[in-house]
């Protein structure tokens, strides 16, 4: 059996494969160099990057305003979370929008 570098963290394997997707989204290498120089499987990195996509749904949170604006200038901007934002531009088309966050929430 493969040991990681990585260790397990709390216990848990769902912790420990959510902090390796993460690690390779952040490491910039492709998925297959990042798992050799870990030692871990790719078919594994892939079937808990599946298993966990559906678990992390996109949150909004309500903002409030002082009102005092009237016309919004500036764009809407989404933590999306693992550092990226998106910018949604003032007028976007309500369908366009519904699309994009469609593909965020199945994690493609």
């Amino acid at each position: 059996m493969k040991t990681t570098g990585l260790g397990k963290r709390d216990g848990s394997r769902r912790e420990f494969w959510r902090d390796v997707i993460h690690q390779q989204a952040r490491s910039g290498q492709e998925v297959r160099a990042f798992c050799s120089e870990h030692g871990v499987t790719e078919q594994s990195f892939y079937g808990w990057k599946k298993r966990l996509s559906g678990e992390a749904p996109v949150s909004f949170a309500l903002v409030a305003t002082d009102g005092a604006g009237g016309k919004q200038e500036a764009p809407l901007e989404l933590d999306l979370g693992s550092g990226q934002r998106l910018r949604i531009p003032c007028g976007v088309d309500g369908a366009t929008l519904r699309t994009v966050l469609a593909v965020l929430r199945e994690g493609v």
